[in-house]
């Protein structure tokens, strides 16, 4: 596989599985160097793809990637080396005799949802996520729900779709789901919506888990999750109903758009966390 290929499926694979990054890359060169300008390479906390020439200068640069996965940053830095076995090590042990920029771009981790059931509330909370940059799992055991034709809607979507055909036992997909995936349960079948529910909280994976339905469904449901052995603290994990309290309405479109909201607070908050005071202080209220 060329190194073009390596990096580019790299980062899609971190994007997926929302681990972050940073993506290395040769800015300019002068004089002599191992790789050309454009010459790229990802680093993960446990891995590295590609390469942008091997030697002192690229073990700097995975530490500082690292470092910087460390920290949080999200801001891209500026590396300069000049390539001379005099130099020191921090600036890259090599005979070259050449001049190397490297920028290193922290790779942002995209939300992902995951929306069971494809239903009327479903597709139009699919349309309005797919307008954003979030790795969009969309799962039925209705195989009508999800043909081509119905979801052509999301053929320009901005997110990452990713279609589940699952006739029989759609909470496997739980699992397959990546860390910190928001789920929003509202299938056509109360049954499907119970055992989705069950999964996902076993699954301890999750960010969220909303549940569509009226309290009379959840009221059930909570009963029934308490006999199944499913601990107190953790069933109230479950939000529902699911959106902005004050954005009331039973219209398909205003459900979605009330949901999408509620999400969309969250993806804000997953970027922007509290600091620790804020939090402990939130705690105590």
């Amino acid at each position: 596989m060329s190194t073009e290929m390596q990096w580019m499926k790299a980062v899609q694979q971190l994007r997926e599985q929302r681990r972050p990054g940073v993506l290395v890359t040769v800015m300019s060169v002068r004089g002599h160097a191992p790789r050309d300008a454009g010459a790229k390479m990802v680093v993960a906390e446990d891995n590295v793809w590609a390469t942008v020439g091997g030697g002192n200068l690229e073990a700097v640069a995975v530490e500082r990637s690292r470092a910087l996965l460390a920290a949080g940053t999200t801001e891209p830095e500026v590396l300069e080396f000049a390539l001379s076995d005099k130099a020191p090590f921090q600036q890259a042990v090599q005979c070259c005799g050449g001049e190397v920029k490297l920028l290193l771009e922290p790779l942002s981790v995209v939300p992902s949802v995951a929306i069971f059931g494809m239903g009327h509330v479903g597709l139009e909370l699919a349309r309005i996520l797919a307008r954003h940059d979030v790795e969009l799992h969309l799962v039925d055991s209705r195989p009508d729900q999800l043909t081509s034709e119905r979801l052509s809607v999301l053929d320009d979507a901005v997110a990452n779709v990713h279609v589940h055909h699952v006739p029989v036992l759609p909470e496997l997909v739980v699992g397959e789901l990546p860390p910190g995936t928001h789920a929003l349960v509202m299938t056509h079948d109360h049954a499907e919506d119970a055992a989705l529910c069950d999964a996902a909280l076993r699954s301890g994976h999750l960010a969220t888990i909303g549940l569509i339905g009226s309290s009379a469904k959840w009221a059930r449901f909570r009963r029934k999750l308490a006999d199944d052995g499913i601990p107190a603290e953790a069933i109230a994990k479950i939000t529902t109903p699911i959106g902005l309290p004050d954005l009331t309405g039973k219209e398909p479109a205003t459900i979605a758009v009330s949901a999408a909201a509620w999400l969309l607070h969250l993806f804000a908050a997953e970027r922007n966390p509290a600091p620790a005071h804020v939090r402990q202080t939130h705690d105590r209220i």
